[in-house]
């Protein structure tokens, strides 16, 4: 497994990140908990949830997964830098969701109970709170951090001028800020490449891209339609329609240089130069193997431009659209 480090922060970090999100929903916990043993044995230190993920069993499931797993004991919290995520309400009542000061107390420790652990390593804001002022939240963190229930501070789904807005408060108060935004980043989304890329290498922030495989778009999908392994209605039948001559190009790309297509996709972000670890979200053991073989895949010159050339991508703002 190699590390690298999570933006300009000095910790360390596997080049895959363990999504949790269908752990429960999807996953029975002891496959889940099998599955995170398996990462530990694959050398995946990075593990990220959120306080709402738990689907049908209740938010706050999944983060009391992972917990029951800690409690199992032999270093599995001390081998692992964990990320959990606030935002969502959590309950109809108010001041359960959000960013204010309150919130963040709240959440915070609730998570650390439902967790099992007395600190969180990168503790991320879900998504941008337009109605708090970036004072409030920082003055919240730092106080977390002094009482020493986190350490780092990451976002996700944050516009550019957001990230810039956060690290230059951060910046007036002498605090660190971000280190990390979690963007939904892949070959058929590649919006971020705009502001949000530039943004964070500017300020030093790690890019983590979710949904790398795109809802599976990337997964193969046109081939496992036509063998009958997927049956793809709604949204999902509409974007591979869409979509479908780029994606058949691709797959025959991948199928050429003998990957799976999942995997190839998995490969290109690797060789993205902002991009510190895409998250995988397996719910099966044969998902979470599949993710590590992209590692093992270096794509030269050619290879990438082929790949931009199927999709195409953006160059920063404004060179995209101005000149």
């Amino acid at each position: 497994m190699d590390y690298t480090h999570l933006g300009r922060s000095g910790l360390k970090v596997s080049r895959l990140c363990l999504g949790t999100m269908n752990f429960g929903p999807q996953t029975s916990e002891a496959d889940s908990h099998s599955i995170m043993d398996s990462a530990h044995e694959y050398g995946i230190n990075f593990f990220d949830t959120a306080n709402g993920y738990g689907g049908n069993l209740g938010k706050g499931a999944t983060e009391e997964i992972v917990g029951r797993w800690f409690a199992k004991g032999d270093n599995r919290r001390e081998h692992t830098v964990l990320a959990t995520k606030l935002y969502g309400d959590m309950t109809d009542w108010p001041n359960e969701g959000k960013l204010s000061a309150l919130n963040i107390r709240r959440a915070l420790d609730a998570s650390l109970k439902r967790l099992q652990t007395d600190y969180i390593d990168v503790y991320q804001f879900h998504h941008i709170d337009r109605d708090t002022p970036w004072d409030e939240i920082w003055q919240a963190m730092e106080t977390a951090v002094s009482q020493g229930k986190i350490l780092y501070n990451g976002s996700s789904n944050f516009a550019g001028w957001h990230i810039a807005s956060a690290q230059e408060a951060a910046r007036k108060r002498n605090y660190t800020g971000l280190v990390s935004e979690q963007s939904i980043y892949n070959l058929l989304k590649r919006e971020v490449e705009l502001e949000v890329i530039p943004a964070a290498q500017a300020n030093g922030l790690g890019i983590i891209p979710w949904s790398p495989l795109n809802g599976g778009l990337l997964g193969g999908v046109v081939r496992k339609q036509r063998d009958g392994v997927r049956r793809l209605e709604g949204r999902s039948a509409e974007a591979v329609e869409k979509n479908r001559a780029a994606i058949e190009e691709y797959e025959a790309f991948a199928d050429d240089l003998g990957h799976e297509p999942g995997d190839l996709a998995l490969a290109w972000l690797l060789h993205q130069p902002a991009v510190t670890a895409p998250i995988i979200g397996p719910r099966t053991q044969e998902q979470l193997d599949g993710g590590v073989r992209a590692l093992a895949i270096k794509l030269d010159a050619d290879a990438l431009a082929r790949l931009d050339a199927i999709f195409p991508g953006h160059k920063p703002a404004p060179e995209d659209y101005a000149w």
